[in-house]
Parts: structure tokens; C-alpha cells; sequence
């Protein structure tokens, strides 16, 4: 029967070295699982090797994601699910962690991550851990990815701490689907909007305006259509100024959201837009309770858990205040009233999170709590996307209709002084 020298760590991140007779990589993998140890490192070798160095023959893996020098740059979120979900699945069936990356590798489409996953390979081989090889890669891992790893390695539950991680990621990334279709919506009307305008009053109104100083002899055009030919002509004459404009105010937006106090306000103002401000408030709620949840029942420790929560909040006002909650309970205290200063969290979360801490079941508490919220942003999004439909339809039509009687009103008047004339 082939020996294998392998590497493992247990619960307590503790290092083991040794040799174990198996007829295959995968029953010696088993073998070492079965220990309570989760394999690092898998050779076959011809003799013992105590200090767990072999002489190679056939091929050797290790049960680490991780990562080189190259490949560092950033990978579509579904596309990084859908490699956490295989992966999750190939380990999970047994497969060693270096064999299912060299098998994913092969088969991956996207470039960047193809090259990712070779240089994650060739860390793993070099003896790096699994947690410590994503962090080479911070473009595409983040630190809620690392950490859920790092502490699914510890406690020798990868497979699990990865479908949770491809679970979390489906379902952020379908509640923030629905809330950018719900905001692409009315910009991309606008949009139409506002070149339609530009066409008509650059193109199409001052032809028609020729055509009035011929055809009414000087008479006075109506109010309307006066008011449409000025703001024609002043749109031809600062067309330049007026794109240079509004150019310099999407720049100066853009860095005025680097700087701390403008961005939080800012982003404390997003949270009272009507009609988005409480959906986006609940995406917000949403999000806390699935991340902190999902970090606490991978065995993320409460304190690193609030800190990744923090920096993945995707607005500063909610991470302003997790970091009060952060320190709360750095200092021995609950997490209930820094969340109830914040004016964020509802009444029910509060309640529900302080229902959590007393019974030792926080991380089932946040689950639901996500529940609950995804599904109220999946009936506010239906919600207000049924509601802008018409309303922007009826303002694209006002727009484009007041231009069109401005235009006509002048016509009617031509009209009858033909008719007269006839």
C-alpha cells in the first residue's frame, strides 16, 4: 500500500507532520480528516518521511487557496461565485484542494482568474496556507472572503465555510441587482430624455424658427414658443460651456466624495431620498445582518467580524456606526444601544439582536433578519419600479410635448393667414 507524508493543521491552528498508508490521495486525505485534522499538504513518497519531506513520485496537493505574485487583479463578483460554489463542491466530494484548483484552472473562461488560480496553485505548492494566499490577492478576495477562509481552515470545515460564501455572495449580489435596476431605471430615461431635448433644440428648432421669421412678417411669436427659441439659441451659442460644465461637476462630485466629512454626509443623505432612502436603508440592514451573521456561524470572532462588517458596508454613516457597535462591545457591552443611537436599525432588528445575545443565538437572529429585509427590498424594488414606469413616461412626454405645441403653435397661425389669403 503507497505511503503518503502529509502535512495538517487542527482546531486549534496547531501544525502536524507525519506519513499514513493509503491506495489513493484522496482515502489518505479522509484518513487525515478523520483525526480531526484538516490536510495541508499531500505527497506520495517511497519511504517514511518523518519530517514530512518526500521524495516525489506521482503527484503531491495542498488543501490551501492562495496565491502568488501574479494574478492580483479584480474578478467579476459572479464570476467569483460561481468558482467559490465549484470549488466548495469539488472539495466537499472528496477532491484534494490542489487537484481542484489545477481541474477549475483548466476549465476557467475568465483570463484574470485563470491566471489567479495558477498562481494560487503554485503558492499552495510552495506550503503557503490557504487563508494567507488570498490576502496576496486583495483585488479579487476581500477581507471578508480571507477571514470566513482562515477560520473555515481552523476549524477543518472549508467545504462548509465555502458554500456559505458562495451563498452569501448569490444573495448579495441579487438584492444589489434588484436595487441598481431599480435606480438605473429613471437615470437611463433621463438619459433619453435630456439627448432628445438636446437634438430637437440643436437641430430641429432653429429650422423651424427660419421658417417663422420668413412666413409671419415680424409678428410676435407665442409666449411658449418664444420662451423654446431663447433657450434654443443660448444651447447653440454655450453648447461647449454647458458640456465643460457639467463635466467639472461630475469630477468635483467624484472627489468631493473622497473627503471624509463630504462623504458622509453625502452618504447620510442617500439613507432620506424619497422614495429610495428607505429602500436603501433596508439594503443597508440587509447587508449587516448577512455579513455579520454569515462571518459569526463561520467561527469569525464577534470583534473581527464587526471590523469586516465596517469596511464592507458600502456606506460610511452605517459604518460609522458599527464601528460605535465595534466598540461596544470591545469594552465588555451589548450591542443594543449604539444601534438604537444610530437611527438606522428599526426597532424589530434591535430586538431581535438583543433576543440573539441573550440565548447565545446571534448568528440565527441576523440570518433571519436578512430574510426578513432582502424580501422587503425585493417588494419596495417592485414597489417603486411600478411606480416610476408611468411617472417618468408621463415627464418624458411633457418634455417632448411642450416643445412639439411650441413649435405647432406658430404653424396653426401660418395656417390661417394662407387660408385667409386663399
Amino acid at each position: 500500500m503507497p505511503l503518503f507524508a502529509y502535512s495538517a493543521v487542527d482546531a486549534q491552528g496547531k501544525t502536524h507532520q507525519g506519513t499514513i498508508e493509503a491506495n489513493t490521495p484522496d482515502e489518505a486525505a479522509a484518513a487525515i480528516k478523520k483525526k480531526g485534522q484538516f490536510p495541508t499538504n499531500i505527497s506520495e513518497t517511497a519511504a517514511a518521511a518523518g519530517g514530512g519531506k518526500a521524495a516525489g513520485k506521482g503527484f503531491s496537493f495542498k488543501f490551501s487557496l492562495g496565491g502568488g505574485g501574479g494574478g492580483t487583479g479584480k474578478v467579476p463578483a459572479k464570476v467569483l461565485t460561481v468558482f467559490t460554489r465549484q470549488l466548495s463542491t469539488l472539495i466537499s466530494a472528496g477532491l484534494p484542494l490542489l487537484r481542484s484548483l489545477r481541474t477549475l484552472g483548466k476549465q476557467e473562461k475568465n483570463p484574470n482568474l485563470k491566471k489567479i488560480m495558477l498562481s494560487l496553485a503554485e503558492s499552495v505548492e510552495g506550503g503557503t496556507t490557504f487563508s494567507e494566499a488570498l490576502a496576496q490577492h486583495p483585488k479579487a478576495f476581500n477581507k471578508l472572503y480571507v477571514n470566513m477562509v482562515k477560520a473555515g481552515e481552523l476549524g477543518g470545515v472549508l467545504e462548509v465555510v465555502l458554500t456559505r460564501l458562495a451563498e452569501f455572495a448569490e444573495k448579495s449580489q441579487r438584492i444589489r441587482g434588484k436595487v441598481t435596476s431599480a435606480m438605473v431605471y429613471p437615470i437611463v430615461v433621463l438619459t433619453i430624455a435630456v439627448g432628445i431635448v438636446t437634438f430637437l433644440m440643436l437641430f430641429i428648432v432653429p429650422k423651424f424658427e427660419a421658417i417663422f421669421k420668413d412666413m409671419l412678417g415680424g409678428r410676435p411669436l407665442p409666449f411658449i414658443t418664444q420662451i423654446i427659441m431663447d433657450l434654443s439659441r443660448f444651447i447653440q451659442g454655450n453648447f461647449l460651456l454647458i458640456a465643460g460644465v457639467i463635466t467639472a461637476i461630475v469630477f468635483a462630485l467624484k472627489f468631493a466624495m473622497r473627503v471624509p466629512g463630504v462623504e458622509s454626509a453625502i452618504d447620510s443623505y442617500k439613507l432620506k431620498i424619497p422614495l429610495f432612502g428607505d429602500m436603501l436603508t433596508k439594503t443597508s440592514v440587509a447587508r449587516f445582518s448577512r455579513t455579520l451573521g454569515t462571518l459569526v456561524s463561520s467561527g469569525v470572532p464577534i470583534l473581527q467580524a464587526l471590523q469586516i462588517t465596517r469596511d464592507t458596508a458600502g456606506n460610511l454613516r452605517v459604518s460609522n456606526a458599527v464601528e460605535n457597535i465595534h466598540d461596544n462591545v470591545k469594552e465588555g457591552e451589548s450591542m443594543v444601544t449604539p444601534m438604537e443611537a444610530s437611527g438606522i436599525f428599526p426597532p424589530m432588528v434591535v430586538s431581535m439582536v438583543q433576543v440573539g445575545e441573550e440565548t447565545g443565538q446571534l448568528p440565527d437572529m441576523l440570518t433571519k433578519v436578512a430574510d426578513v429585509f432582502e424580501e422587503e427590498v425585493d417588494n419596495a424594488v417592485a414597489g417603486l419600479t411600478s411606480l416610476l414606469e408611468p411617472v417618468m413616461i408621463v415627464m418624458l412626454a411633457l418634455v417632448v410635448g411642450t416643445i412639439v405645441v411650441a413649435l405647432f403653435l406658430p404653424l396653426i397661425t401660418i395656417i390661417q393667414d394662407l387660408t385667409g389669403g386663399a
